[in-house]
């Protein structure tokens, strides 16, 4: 059985973990798995899915939350962050799945709205669908198009505020990182300020990167073992993450953008350095207050930490650290995958750390 980073002995970071060390610790976040992976014809296979988000468990069209997006580097396909971005509110659940399967994710998504909101479109505005995707292509035939519009949906169905499942699950299942297999990993972080405690949340997909850049920061000798372990160096490809970030601390859709840029500091802990082919992207939300769709008042009052109080700085930490440790466990705990064409990609061996346990 595959084991977290934390069970091997290592930690990151100096901050507290929440119980579950998920994002799920953020109250009432939750996450849903769709996974896919099957034979088909000649030499093809299906290794994709799709994972779903959730910032709370009521109608997130209805009671909307605060979110933002940050790109480090654009190299990705993504809907629905220019609206994110421009208005500071997250009003679906995040998908997150492959590349060609956005589309079919998206009209998942957005018949799960259409379902619980019949006015959308209707007697109200539309709706605004964020997805964000990795290639897998590599081990997964992403030219059939096994995604539909009902995995998306069965992801979401799925959703719950348990332990999330990690490694290559949902979204993650074909994906490779630092030349092993990458996929799902999640962490969280407590910060305690005036005696209120609040939760900080990361959930990644993991598709970036090369084997030295994962060795080089982590001091193992990458010489010795890359003909042995993981995928061949001339295999390999820039890339891409995604990475969702929850917190339940008040704070403003511009205070939460800064807290999104710091999850950049634990990617490039990795070894990362945003490869010219990589979408490096982040999709950040609150859930401290929600926002009713309909309101006839022309005031909205939002709840915020102030800006030079060392609770913003706390924040910036937490980011770092559930990043960095997020995408560690989505390499711990992917198990090998063989995919199409034959191809396997194994997973990361517990000895290149040195002295944990294996």
């Amino acid at each position: 059985m595959r084991k977290r980073y934390r069970e091997l002995g290592l930690t990151i970071g100096m901050l507290p973990t929440g119980k579950k060390n998920c994002i799920t610790d953020v109250p009432d976040v939750r996450v849903g798995h769709e996974t896919l992976k099957n034979g088909m014809a000649g030499d093809d296979y299906v290794c994709t899915g799709v994972t779903a988000i959730l910032p709370h468990g009521g109608n997130v069209f209805q009671e909307k939350v605060i979110g933002t997006s940050y790109v480090f580097n654009g190299f990705g396909k993504t809907t629905g962050l220019v609206q994110l971005n421009e208005l500071g509110r997250l009003e679906s659940p995040i998908m997150l799945t492959n590349t060609f399967a956005v589309p079919q994710v998206t009209q998942g998504a957005l018949e799960y709205l259409l379902e619980h909101n019949p006015e959308i479109g209707d007697t109200t505005g539309t709706v605004n669908v964020v997805v964000g995707e990795c290639n897998d292509s590599y081990l997964n035939s992403i030219r059939t198009f096994p995604v539909t519009a009902r995995h998306a949906l069965s992801a979401i169905e799925q959703a719950s505020t348990e332990k999330v499942e990690e490694g290559s699950v949902g979204a993650g299942a074909g994906m490779v990182c630092c030349g092993f297999k990458g996929g799902i990993g999640t962490s969280s972080r407590i910060i305690t300020v005036e005696g209120t405690a609040y939760t900080v949340g990361c959930l990644v997909l993991s598709n970036f990167g090369k084997k030295e850049d994962l060795f080089h920061y982590h001091s193992i000798n990458w010489e010795d073992t890359i003909e042995t372990v993981g995928l061949e160096e001339e295999e390999q490809s820039d890339g891409s993450i995604m990475i969702v970030l929850a917190t339940d601390a008040p704070v403003n859709e511009r205070q939460l953008n800064r807290i999104a840029k710091r999850c950049g500091i634990g990617l490039g802990r990795t070894g990362s350095h945003m490869a010219h082919g990589s979408g490096d992207i982040v999709i950040a939300f609150s859930t401290a207050q929600t926002f009713p769709h309909h309101s006839q008042s022309s005031i909205e009052e939002v709840k915020q930490l102030r800006e030079d109080h060392p609770v913003m700085t706390e924040l910036f930490q937490a980011a770092a650290e559930t990043t960095n440790e997020a995408i560690l466990n989505s390499l711990t705990m992917a198990e090998t995958t063989t995919g199409r064409k034959n191809r396997e990609v194994e997973c990361l061996p517990y000895d290149l750390f040195g002295n944990s346990p294996h």
